[in-house]
C-alpha cells in the first residue's frame, strides 16, 4: 500500500475530548446482541459528568430497545470530518436506563429538536439513557 494517502492524528488532551463533547450534538450509538450488531444515530446530551442518550419510545417492539435491552456495554461515536480534517470521541461503558426527572423544557435545552421519521407527534415519547463513561478516547488530525 505504498501509493494510498494517510492522514496521521494524535490524541485528544482530556479538555479537548470536554470541548467537542460539549460542542456536539449527535452521535452514532453501538450497541450489540451476541455476534449481532446495531448502530442508531441519535441526539445527546454531555455535562461534564455523564453521557445522556434522548431514545424515543415505540409501542410496539422496536429492533432499537431489543438491543438497548441485550447490550452489556455499549459505544457512543461523535465525531466531524473532512477531507483535511477530523476529530472523534468514543465513549464506552455500561448503558442503562436514566432515573433522573426532566421537564420539557430541559429536554429542550439539552436536546436539539427531534427529527420525526414517520411519526406523529403525539406518538412519540422519549426515554433518557445514561452511558457510563468508563472509557473515553478521543483523536484528532495531527498538524
Amino acid at each position: 500500500m505504498d501509493h494510498v494517502e494517510y492522514v496521521y492524528t494524535v490524541g485528544l488532551s482530556e479538555s479537548d475530548v470536554d470541548d467537542r463533547l460539549r460542542a456536539a450534538e449527535h452521535g452514532v450509538l453501538g450497541l450489540a446482541d451476541g455476534d449481532d450488531a446495531y448502530a442508531v444515530p441519535l441526539s445527546y446530551h454531555y455535562d461534564g459528568d455523564r453521557v445522556l442518550l434522548r431514545v424515543s419510545d415505540h409501542a410496539d417492539e422496536s429492533e432499537k430497545g431489543r438491543f438497548l435491552e441485550t447490550t452489556e456495554r455499549a459505544t457512543f461515536v461523535c465525531y466531524d470530518a473532512s477531507t483535511t480534517e477530523s476529530w472523534s470521541v468514543h465513549v464506552r461503558g455500561p448503558i442503562r436506563e436514566w432515573d433522573g426527572d426532566v421537564d420539557e423544557a430541559t429536554l429542550n435545552e439539552w436536546f436539539p429538536p427531534f427529527r420525526l421519521f414517520d411519526e406523529t407527534v403525539g406518538n412519540v415519547e422519549f426515554t433518557l439513557y445514561e452511558l457510563e463513561m468508563e472509557t473515553v478516547v478521543g483523536r484528532r488530525t495531527a498538524e
